[in-house]
């Protein structure tokens, strides 16, 4: 059973910076790509960046400039550094393992954390 755990939200004042984390444990051959998406309520889910397994990213473009992704394939992670926060990054963040697989030989599925919720204000 693969599980994706998100951790490092929390309440931080305009301006101010946050690192969340995302450990994909479990029966886990290889990952694709990794990502993550928020949520803001009343919104639909959106793209906050991603990352591929040789390193590749691409941000949304409201974050690009602010919000760095990283990711160590050898412990099944990934970041997001988030700095220089606004009230609109406000949203529940979501991580995302893409093209998982459990096995060699089998076709990849993709997995959703519980997500961490961020919430940014004075």
């Amino acid at each position: 059973q693969v599980q994706l755990v998100e951790s490092g939200g929390g309440l931080v004042q305009p301006g101010g910076s946050l690192r969340l984390s995302c450990v994909a444990s479990g029966s886990i051959f290889s990952i694709n790509g990794m990502g993550w998406y928020r949520q803001a309520p009343g919104k639909q889910r959106e793209l906050v960046a991603t990352i591929s397994s040789g390193g590749s990213t691409n941000y949304g473009d409201s974050v690009k400039g602010r919000f760095t992704i990283s990711r160590d394939n050898a412990k099944n992670t990934v970041y997001l550094q988030m700095n220089s926060l606004k009230p609109e990054d406000t949203a529940v963040y979501y991580c995302k393992a893409a093209g998982l697989k459990i096995q060699w030989y089998l076709s990849g599925n993709d997995y959703w954390g519980q997500g961490t919720q961020v919430t940014v204000s004075s």
